[in-house]
């Protein structure tokens, strides 16, 4: 039996955002599951669009106005999950900039941490 392209599953605003990050070289795996807590501590999976292999971050494509994305986030950020939200029906281009912004920024964050703690080791 043949199997499908992942491309198939995926909507016009993912598939969009997978050529985008395939023409930027990043590795992405598709709807990788994570492990939350609730507002009322339950256990739940939730499966964010896609995840950068490269920067351990997720990024959840925004399909609708009508769906809770500020709950996902705040839910995300609690369980200490970098997720980015792109929002393709509101942003039709700026969502790429979006990115790229907050890709630059965790980096720089992550490398000034990095370069703290090889300063302490120095140090001692």
């Amino acid at each position: 039996m043949k199997q499908g392209s992942i491309y198939d599953k995926m909507t016009r605003s993912e598939k969009e955002v997978a050529k985008f990050l395939k023409n930027l070289g990043f590795f992405w795996s598709y709807e990788k599951p994570v492990y939350i807590w609730d507002e009322s501590n339950r256990p739940r999976v939730w499966t964010p669009d896609f995840f950068l292999t490269q920067f351990s971050i997720y990024v959840e494509v925004c399909g609708s106005e009508d769906f809770d994305y500020e709950y996902r986030r705040i839910t995300y950020k609690e369980n200490g999950y970098n997720v980015i939200f792109l929002h393709l029906y509101k942003e039709s281009e700026k969502w790429k900039e979006h990115f790229l912004q907050y890709i630059t920024k965790i980096s720089n964050y992550r490398n000034k941490k990095l370069g703290r703690i090889i300063m302490k080791s120095i140090i001692v």
